[in-house]
């Protein structure tokens, strides 16, 4: 059965708009389990724009689900990893004056970082997913550097999927159908290399299932479309809908 990871960032960025102690974090992850969230996921920025260093430790003490941290290879980060010690971390390329997370955490150019920290994380008992484009390189890589799981980065479908719905004619529509032909072939190289298949970012309630349809997905990150639909209809209902999509996409 797909998993469904709900990153809630974006309720600490809301946060962090006013420097409160409002929306908590901690209280969002709550209201996704009751949802259905099979897993929380939490991205610990290097700059604190939203994740803070509490949040993490309060939500390692209270979620009774998957905790799953996201963060970069500085050794700031990972040492915090090894003490709080989540069911997962992935492993995410960051750069300060990003929006978001932009394409995957190249692999191959940095090998022996890479298989450092890994070693680093699986030595503390904590399972290694490395966020990567869907590229056979990078999956070969990230199989060579010893991690459990890669999370293919869905951006470009999920952009090439926005394309389609506002343009007319094939084109856009090809495109999306390409990149999705992408992401499942690097599916299956990713299966055949005996890692884990978990995918994210930019998926939402419109683009989801092609995605989570895909054979040998395990774990779907999702977090900026859940939070969005929340504002208007509650965390826990958003992401039960989110749930029902990825469950009858999978059947």
């Amino acid at each position: 059965m797909r998993q469904l990871g709900v990153n809630i960032d974006h309720v600490a960025t809301i946060r962090q708009a006013r420097r409160t102690t409002e929306p908590d974090p901690v209280w969002a992850a709550v209201e996704a389990e009751l949802g259905g969230a099979d897993q929380i996921t939490v991205h610990l920025r290097g700059d604190r724009r939203h994740i803070q260093d509490r949040d993490l430790h309060v939500l390692k003490q209270t979620v009774n689900v998957r905790l799953n941290l996201e963060c970069s290879l500085e050794s700031e980060m990972l040492a915090i990893a090894c003490q709080v010690r989540p069911d997962q971390v992935c492993l995410v390329p960051e750069k300060r004056e990003e929006v978001t997370t932009e394409g995957g955490l190249d692999i191959v150019g940095q090998q022996n970082r890479v298989a450092r920290a890994v070693s680093q994380l699986n030595d503390h008992g904590i399972e290694v997913s490395l966020f990567i484009d869907p590229s056979h390189v990078q999956i070969d890589a990230s199989k060579a550097v010893g991690a459990q799981a890669v999370e293919l980065h869905t951006g470009t479908y999920a952009n090439a999927f926005m394309t389609m719905k506002s343009s007319v004619g094939s084109r856009a529509g090809h495109s999306a159908a390409a990149e999705l032909l992408v992401l499942r072939n690097a599916a299956l190289h990713t299966l055949d290399c005996n890692l884990r298949l978990n995918a994210g970012h930019g998926l939402t309630y419109q683009n989801v299932q092609p995605v989570a349809a895909i054979p040998g997905m395990e774990e779907l990150n999702i977090g900026h479309s859940i939070v969005a639909r929340a504002i208007f209809c509650g965390l826990r209902q958003a992401v039960a809908d989110m749930k029902a999509l990825i469950r009858s996409a999978a059947t």
